[in-house]
């Protein structure tokens, strides 16, 4: 398995400027784990991860559609960032100086978001206003500017304002007489300055109202006002956005008033919902309230349009109390996330090829799904494998005469989950049927809460969760009485049973017959829904009981074995690396040898490639059409190799605060996973990035000679190159 990109060996030292110089790592003796410049920022290597992100939305060889995707995911990536980790950084600093101190990291951190973030913005308007906008115009796409547009189009526009927007639109002043409106999380608004005749300068507040489409369609010359259509049903169009026609007719909500300008304006607000893990008795309740209270949460950023005033923007950062450093001005239209909306347009040539995941061979009679399995483990992998198959092994045992029981933990579902209907059917006829409901899954408590309350309406079993502990790991479990006795079918998975992000996001699904994972996964159902304290399980890695120690000890045993043997190899694929202690033991393995390749897709603290310490160590990203999302550790263990896959990443929260699983692949897949699969990730040369030791990274080179390999289009074409024939049976 060669890689396809050589590491670059740096100094240690200055790791953060573009020029890498500096004192190396001496040979003998471990670097002190506290000396911060072993690892990369984690906010700082976040932002690295939306930067690829963004870069996608340049890259010519993705068809025009997919491009405004990258850039819309840009936006709503950065939202998030913001309401979580920006917010975190922003309690930390409140906290201290309540107790009259400075903390000097946070600080820091704020400052490196801040610089990285700026350079970031800039591209993100040059790719929208110099990039995307005019290749979207050749194809007939027009997103215009007010503007642009012409008498006759603003009269019309004029008079769909009248009628259809101006009735929805309430006016906000803000006075001695009206206080500041309460500003909702993301919504998008209108700053107005108005000139009184009789009391002077005025501000006023217009809410854009989400209830209208973003972006208005323009009709030309002679066609009617398309009401009723739907972007799907466009093939090219003339749009124009909403807050400048609403801006352009402000005279309608401000007449006998001079409107001196209008300026869009975006504010993000602390989404993290803080839990009380040792007050909160009832974790229903606990969640219900805190939603309520997320309504109100802090103001974290303020977005606006960078012709706003300072006087202006002053108001707004006096009232919502926010520092200057939190404020970004924006040359291109606030809120881009909007853009996904375009991704509907009817334009087959603008976008891949519709996926059409296949029936695993195997599992393609329904029916006899359990007979199957006796026969051996099927590795699905999706959304190259249809995810149909997990639906139908649960059907399956809904309908199953002979099915017991079916137990199943639920972190994140579609909004027409055929699962939870499947699992309801299922107690309607008399099987035991029992859900984990995680209801602390970030931006999906809302809906986790619902689903709860249906499935509790219909019999089933409803647990949820533990106090300190997020469940976090993906397990199915059907208890089937057999002639044999009672039997255990079990799907583990490294992705969520939502069919929706199924067919965009990469991940392994795993149905196996094997009695210890089945066994393993009945006392950990027992440890979760009651009073269990097994600690022990025998095939599964378990969090946070079991599984930090056994990669940590698995990383020491590739050491020794390659001390005596040598040939040591170890590839992780995962979405982060971030736990301290896993990174000093992969730069021990690193420094003793061992080959070391991490397939990283977002943050990563660990510094590949600096001499005496990570040389071994190449860290590569994938960022094509499908979101990399497993979760796998190889381990070639003198040969004996072993694979684990599951929900995990290597972060302090998913090893320490979630319960969390990773199971062994059948000795029969680890070749072709190794192989096929984590082999051809490592050979990516279009879609990939190496990550340098400053934190930054590189798009992966052609060598000589060599072609260019998109590993998922290629896998794409090649489906199926993973499964195996059953040996038993």
């Amino acid at each position: 398995m060669e890689r396809n990109f050589p590491i670059q060996c740096a100094d240690f030292g200055r790791l953060l400027s573009d020029n890498v110089e500096g004192t190396r790592v001496e040979s003998s003796g471990m670097p002190d784990l506290s000396d911060s410049r072993l690892y990369v920022d984690r906010e700082y290597s976040w932002l690295q991860f939306n930067k690829r992100v963004l870069e996608e939305a340049f890259d010519e060889r993705s068809p025009l559609l997919e491009r405004v995707k990258f850039l819309s995911i840009f936006g709503s990536n950065l939202d998030e960032f913001f309401m979580v980790r920006v917010s975190g950084i922003q309690k930390r600093l409140v906290e201290e100086s309540a107790r009259d101190r400075t903390d000097e990291l946070a600080l820091e951190q704020l400052r490196v978001v801040r610089e990285e973030l700026l350079r970031q913005l800039v591209t993100r308007d040059k790719c929208w206003n110099g990039v995307l906008q005019p290749a979207l115009r050749e194809k007939d796409i027009n997103v215009l500017n007010y503007f642009e547009l012409s008498g006759k189009e603003r009269e019309k526009l004029r008079d769909y304002f009248e009628n259809n927007i101006f009735p929805v639109l309430t006016p906000l002043g803000f006075d001695a007489g009206h206080p500041f409106p309460h500003i909702s999380n993301l919504s998008l608004n209108l700053a107005v300055l108005i000139d009184d005749p009789d009391y002077g300068e005025r501000f006023a507040r217009v809410k854009i109202p989400p209830l209208f489409p973003r972006l208005i369609p323009v009709p030309k010359e002679g066609e009617e006002w398309p009401t009723g259509r739907k972007l799907d049903e466009l093939k090219e169009g003339r749009f124009v956005w909403l807050e400048q026609l609403i801006a352009a007719n402000l005279d309608f909500l401000f007449p006998g008033q001079h409107i001196l300008g209008a300026y869009p304006f975006r504010i993000t607000r602390d989404a993290d919902l803080g839990f009380d893990e040792d007050g909160d008795k009832d974790l229903l309740t606990a969640v219900q309230q805190r939603i309520g209270r997320n309504y109100f949460g802090s103001a974290i950023r303020l977005e606006t349009d960078y012709t706003m005033p300072e006087r202006v923007s002053d108001i707004l950062l006096e009232n919502l109390e926010l520092t200057p450093s939190l404020m970004f001005r924006l040359a291109a239209p606030l809120g881009l996330s909007s853009l996904m909306k375009l991704t509907k347009l009817d334009c087959p040539e603008l976008k891949y090829e519709p996926l059409e995941p296949r029936k695993h061979p195997r599992l393609a009679d329904k029916e006899n799904i359990f007979s199957a399995l006796r026969k051996g483990d099927v590795l699905l992998y999706h959304p190259y494998d249809s995810f149909e198959s997990v639906i139908d092994f649960v059907e399956h045992a809904a309908d199953d005469p002979d099915v017991l029981a079916i137990k199943m933990t639920l972190y994140r579902v579609d909004d027409n989950s055929r699962i939870i209907q499947t699992l309801m059917k299922a107690a309607d006829r008399n099987k035991q049927v029992a859900v984990l409901v995680e209801l602390k899954a970030r931006f999906d408590e809302e809906n986790n809460i619902g689903w709860a309350k249906e499935l509790e309406r219909k019999n089933v079993h409803v647990a949820y969760g533990l106090p300190r502990l997020k469940i976090h790991s993906k397990m199915c479990l059907v208890v089937r009485a057999e002639k044999e006795g009672i039997r255990y079918y079990a799907h583990l998975g490294t992705g969520n049973y939502n069919a929706v992000t199924a067919k965009l996001y990469t991940d392994f699904g795993y149905l196996t017959s094997d009695s210890f994972i089945g066994k393993d996964v009945s006392d950990l159902f027992n440890a979760l829904t009651g009073y269990s304290r097994k600690d022990h399980y025998t095939k599964l890695l378990v969090a946070p009981q079991t599984l930090r120690h056994q990669i940590l000890e698995r990383i020491r045993r590739e050491i020794d074995l390659h001390e005596k043997e040598g040939n040591g190899h170890i590839i992780f694929k995962m979405n982060s690396l971030v736990d301290y202690q896993c990174i000093l033991e992969l730069y021990r393995a690193s420094r003793a040898g061992v080959k070391v390749d991490l397939q990283v897709r977002g943050i990563c603290c660990l510094r590949p490639g600096v001499c005496g310490l990570s040389e071994n160590i190449r860290v590569t990203s994938i960022v094509g059409r499908f979101l990399e999302h497993p979760r796998v550790y190889y381990f070639r263990n003198g040969g004996n190799d072993e694979i684990f896959m599951g929900s995990a990443d290597l972060m302090p929260r998913n090893l320490d605060n979630r319960v969390e699983v990773l199971f062994p692949l059948a000795k029969e897949y680890i070749p072709l996973v190794r192989d096929v699969i984590l082999g051809l990730h490592l050979k990516d040369n279009m879609k990939a990035r190496l990550a340098l030791p400053n934190g930054r990274s590189e798009r992966a080179f052609t060598q000589p000679e060599e072609e260019e390999l998109d590993s998922q289009i290629w896998i794409l074409e090649h489906r199926g190159c993973w499964d195996i024939k059953p040996e038993k049976g």
